[in-house]
């Protein structure tokens, strides 16, 4: 089976799975003050030195949560509690469900921020919103913007979205889990206040993630409890988790030049699905990660394609396989402006750590070989 759904989840790196089962083996809370407490705290610090490494922060800015959804969610409704929801919040069309829908319950008003064609945030009309944005009868503008798209892979212009809010005396949260091992990412230069990621996107375990927080950005805690990550989020660490989420980022932080091997053998897939096949990439013509690839070719739907190709030795997905399992319309395709009767025929193929170019040549062959038995079975 050739594995080419790594923006839903990255199988296990093997650094992080030493880290795991050596933290396993500690056996012991890291809240405790006792020898085995210790080791194990020391375990957790070393982890969150390295997630803060991997993304050019400190260690201290770094607060551990169950994942990237519980991160956006600590951001959002931590923010606007902390404001006392005095504010509004700017959600980008092409969000992800855990930033779309916390937003609609963190008891603020929700503004849509617009994206173009291509799918990237549209700077002139965010600029236009905030030029006179009136901090006393709307609050504090909260962008909330994901670095890449999971179903895509457009990169959004972060700094420069910051730089304009930040002029209106606002606040950025930022959704970069399927950015941290695929880009770099800084968040000196991102100009984010708060960056959710993810473990398991990048080869580490699932059920953890981290928010990294910029000093004096406002947030109130959602978890109450024993005052564990500073108090921000209570609750006893996930230890081994977070110990193969370190590994996990500090490995793909030493990896970055084979993400443009990946670049490489996905731009050849595509060239060679559209001269054969003449497929629609989406987002093609601007700066996209480099191990994802988006097409569509009208009349074959999603569903169908997603299923031949798994018969066919091919895990590929459509959309984001953050939904149950279902397969239902993109609204980031929406967003875009792609017609319902292409973006229902729209499937998507991400490669990560463990992926060869032969993976690239076999998901395209049999991609051609499916179609081309759908159009002899519609001629027959």
């Amino acid at each position: 089976m050739i594995y080419a759904d790594y923006n839903a989840t990255a199988p296990l790196r093997p650094e992080a799975h030493t880290a795991m089962m050596a933290a396993l083996d500690i056996g012991a809370n890291p809240s405790s003050v006792h020898g085995p407490g210790r080791a194990a705290r020391k375990v957790l610090e070393t982890a969150r030195s390295q997630v803060a490494a991997a993304i050019g922060g400190i260690a201290q800015d770094v607060i551990f949560t169950s994942g990237g959804t519980e991160a956006i969610a600590l951001a959002i409704h931590g923010s606007v509690r902390k404001l006392d929801g005095d504010c509004t919040l700017l959600v980008s069309a092409i969000e992800h469900e855990a930033s779309a829908k916390n937003a609609g319950f963190a008891n603020a008003p929700v503004e849509t921020a617009y994206v173009n064609t291509n799918g990237q945030l549209d700077l002139d009309q965010l600029q236009q919103r905030l030029r006179n944005w009136d901090l006393t009868a709307s609050g504090t503008p909260i962008l909330v913007l994901m670095m890449a798209n999971n179903e895509t892979g457009v990169i959004q212009p972060v700094a420069e979205a910051a730089a304009i809010v930040h002029e209106a005396g606002g606040l950025v949260i930022c959704d970069a889990v399927q950015a941290l091992g695929k880009i770099q990412v800084n968040v000196s230069l991102l100009g984010a206040d708060y960056v959710a990621l993810s473990a398991h996107k990048t080869g580490g375990p699932q059920g953890a993630g981290a928010l990294w927080l910029r000093a004096g950005a406002p947030l109130m805690a959602g978890l109450l409890g024993g005052g564990q990550e500073r108090s921000l989020r209570s609750g006893t660490e996930n230890l081994s988790g977070i110990a193969g989420f370190g590994a996990a980022a500090e490995a793909a932080n030493r990896n970055y030049m084979f993400m443009d091997k990946l670049a490489e053998w996905r731009d050849a897939m595509e060239a060679e699905l559209k001269s054969v096949a003449g497929v629609t990439i989406f987002g093609e013509s601007v700066a996209r990660l480099p191990n994802t690839s988006n097409f569509a070719a009208e009349g074959f739907r999603a569903e169908t394609q997603v299923m031949a190709m798994d018969l066919a030795g091919v895990a590929v997905s459509s959309g984001s396989a953050c939904s149950s399992g279902k397969v239902k319309r993109s609204l980031v395709l929406a967003a875009m402006g792609v017609p319902d009767s292409l973006a229902e025929c729209a499937i998507r193929t991400s490669y990560g750590w463990k992926s060869s170019e032969e993976d690239f040549r076999r998901t395209a062959a049999a991609w051609l070989e499916v179609a081309d038995r759908r159009r002899m079975k519609e001629t027959a």
